[in-house]
């Protein structure tokens, strides 16, 4: 029978440990937004036409994507705490070549290997369960979980200074530093659970399942550009429902699978996961609608003309609102229940949403419409990981947090392929630029509320009431 791993009897040594795995998922996180104040810059910086740079951001999304459940069961096999550093190690390794880089096809494989340190947030928090005592728990997965936002905001900023004032490689030699850092730290402070899960690993499903969400993800993300009936867009979409569908028969075929496909469609963790693509959609939409609002020319008579670094600036107030809203949403969760903080956290993403569509004319109320839109998704964020370590063994808590990070990104995909065919689709000529009409900020903020309604019922639907998770 397996036993548990003894939390420390020092509760400093716990801190600790919550610090360093917070401080990863955080910079995982970062490696998300850093290359958006460059978006405009790269097909010159990297001598690559606009098609091929957007691939910078495509293939981090697709490396955190396709690896995070698959990255969640080798740390149930293998144990958690050696894939956390071999994680750390890619992550660097990536950092390192995109320091490097000064082509598309290095920046592309680097970003890729980035992309893949997203799997250290359902890792961390899996490895939380092992180690933490009881009353540690729920507030370090939920700090660990609202890091993903202080980290997204706070790479906005940091990337825009590091391209207006230095060279753009220094962001990347940054980043090189830190996880090499935080591999020390987990190193010399995490200490390393047993691995629970038997049997082998699943070659084949994770074959399957890479090339069905690869195909997915890319038809979403450049369904806009290339055109929904486009043969390029039916033709990846009707070849991920083929794979993923002959997936799902191999997966409940199969003696060990990847993914235990009867966990996750139990009602509890199913409802979570769809919620999850929800919270995903949201933060991502403002992160895409608020700072383009801000540097928009004054001239269009609905911007505001701000630099990238004063835009970048002005979401650190939502980043911060996102951590410190994990701290309510933990005490919440102690007392009523992780779901009743999946509701609440919902209802304030919706309510965000309808500040800045209410008062999209000033800047302080886009920034307080942010702050309550991120504190929403950090007090969901911290509920969501809760919700499904109470419905899974310990022996599947890594991969099930793996797929419910795989939802999230399936939310964000799904943010960036509907705002991007919003403003697309609604713009107008300025100067000889192309810029959104003030009409497609609105319907990006109508579409986010519309997404907080249809999460709270959701949410709502989750049954019984939920605890937080308890030591097994």
């Amino acid at each position: 029978m397996w036993r548990k791993a003894g939390p420390p009897e020092d509760p400093s040594a716990e801190r600790r440990i919550v610090v360093v795995v917070a401080f990863a998922a955080g910079v995982a996180a970062m490696t998300q937004t850093m290359v958006v104040p460059l978006l405009g810059e790269l097909p010159k910086l990297l001598h690559a036409g606009v098609a091929g740079a957007s691939w910078v951001v495509t293939a981090a999304s697709l490396g955190g994507a396709v690896t995070s459940p698959v990255i969640g069961r080798l740390g149930d096999l293998y144990g958690k705490r050696q894939l956390m550093l071999v994680v750390l190690g890619l992550v660097t390794l990536g950092s390192l070549l995109c320091a490097v880089a000064d082509s598309l096809a290095p920046m592309i494989i680097g970003r890729g290997l980035q992309g893949v340190g997203m799997g250290l947030v359902p890792l961390g928090i899996s490895l939380l369960r092992d180690v933490l005592s009881a009353r540690q728990l729920g507030p370090a997965i939920a700090l660990t979980s609202s890091v993903l936002g202080v980290g997204a905001a706070i790479g906005l900023p940091l990337a825009a200074a590091a391209a207006q004032f230095a060279d753009w490689h220094l962001m990347f030699w940054v980043m090189a530093v830190l996880t090499a850092l935080i591999s020390v730290l987990v190193a010399r402070l995490v200490p390393a659970p047993p691995a629970l899960a038997g049997g082998r690993f699943d070659v084949v499903g994770t074959l399957g399942l890479s090339v069905g969400l690869t195909a997915l993800l890319l038809a979403i993300s450049y369904g806009g550009e290339w055109g929904w009936l486009s043969t390029a867009t039916l033709g990846l979409a009707a070849a991920s429902v083929v794979v993923l569908v002959l997936w799902g028969v191999w997966e409940r075929r199969v003696a060990e699978p990847l993914i235990d496909l009867v966990t996750t469609a139990r009602r509890p963790v199913l409802l979570v996961n769809i919620t999850s693509v929800v919270v995903g959609f949201a933060l991502y939409a403002q992160i895409l609608m608020v700072p383009q609002l801000l540097e928009l020319p004054e001239a269009t008579g609905y911007g505001f003309g701000l630099s990238t670094v004063q835009a970048g600036l002005l979401m650190l107030p939502a980043g911060l609102a996102m951590m410190g809203a994990s701290t309510v949403g933990a005490k919440v969760s102690a007392a009523r229940g992780p779901k009743v903080s999946l509701l609440l956290g919902t209802a304030l993403i919706g309510l965000g949403f309808a500040v800045c569509l209410a008062q999209m004319g000033s800047i302080t109320m886009l920034v307080i419409g942010t702050v309550v839109t991120n504190g929403g998704v950090g007090v969901a964020y911290g509920a969501i990981p809760a919700l499904i370590m109470t419905a899974v063994a310990p022996s599947e808590t890594g991969v099930a947090n793996g797929f419910n990070t795989l939802m999230r990104a399936i939310g964000t995909s799904l943010s960036g392929a509907v705002t991007g065919a919003i403003f697309a689709g609604r713009n107008m000529s300025l100067h000889g630029t192309s810029v959104p009409q003030r009409e497609a900020f609105v319907l990006v903020a109508v579409v986010g509320m519309a997404g907080a309604v249809f999460a709270l019922a959701v949410g709502s639907a989750i049954p019984g009431r939920s605890h937080e998770p308890s030591s097994p």
